[in-house]
């Protein structure tokens, strides 16, 4: 049986092109990336969602609350062997008045409840990655997203989400991955990522799946 990932995440995962503020082709995403690589003994599911965070209901953009959503999407996949998850971003907005330990927090509840989903419906077949986004960039003054994430502030919580994250991953003996330790955000919103970084994180991705998985 082929082996499957589920790829949970917001518009990094999605694919979202900072330049054309459209959707990168297939062959770009770091998950298309990851399937490529991995070949076709793998199923890699793409679940980024523009927006979405962790675990906020968002006034403004409607339903992009991950927690309420990523009971139903673990059944709806199942059976899977590996999920990764790429969250909080957009918790970094001033909107939701969330501090670095706070957006962990929330990371900490998700993880606790994709690992009890995973012990009662999955039999613990299932590993888990989360991925400390990449920083915000230091031109988000400039950017078209500027207003929305809280400028500089975003910038200085982004960098603190990995140390977090990584004790999260200590505590649950889950995977972990620092994005920030190899890739950048694009100078064109401060926000999103390039191809050629998209390119990148693929491949880190790639290693740690074959580490976990096989």
């Amino acid at each position: 049986m082929k082996k499957r990932i589920l790829c949970f995440g917001d518009s990094l995962t999605w694919g979202f092109d900072p330049d054309t503020k459209t959707r990168f082709d297939e062959g770009i995403r770091w998950t298309s990336v990851l399937q490529e690589k991995l070949g076709s003994d793998y199923i890699v599911i793409e679940e980024g969602q523009n927006g979405r965070t962790i675990a906020s209901d968002d006034p403004s953009e409607g339903e992009k609350n991950g927690m309420l959503y990523v009971g139903p999407c673990l059944e709806s996949h199942k059976p899977l062997d590996l999920m990764i998850v790429m969250l909080g971003t957009n918790n970094l907005k001033p909107k939701f008045g969330l501090c670095s330990m706070d957006i962990a927090g929330q990371m900490q509840i998700m993880v606790e409840k994709i690992l009890s989903i995973n012990h009662f419906k999955f039999g613990d077949a299932m590993k888990l990655i989360i991925v400390a986004p990449p920083c915000v960039g230091e031109k988000i003054r400039d950017s078209w997203l500027g207003d929305s994430f809280g400028y500089e502030k975003a910038i200085a919580t982004s960098k603190e989400l990995a140390s977090w994250y990584k004790t999260i991953a200590e505590q649950y003996n889950i995977g972990f991955i620092d994005a920030a330790q190899y890739v950048v955000v694009s100078d064109s919103d401060s926000i999103h990522m390039d191809a050629r970084n998209q390119h990148k994180l693929g491949k880190v991705i790639y290693a740690s799946v074959k580490e976990l998985i096989g």
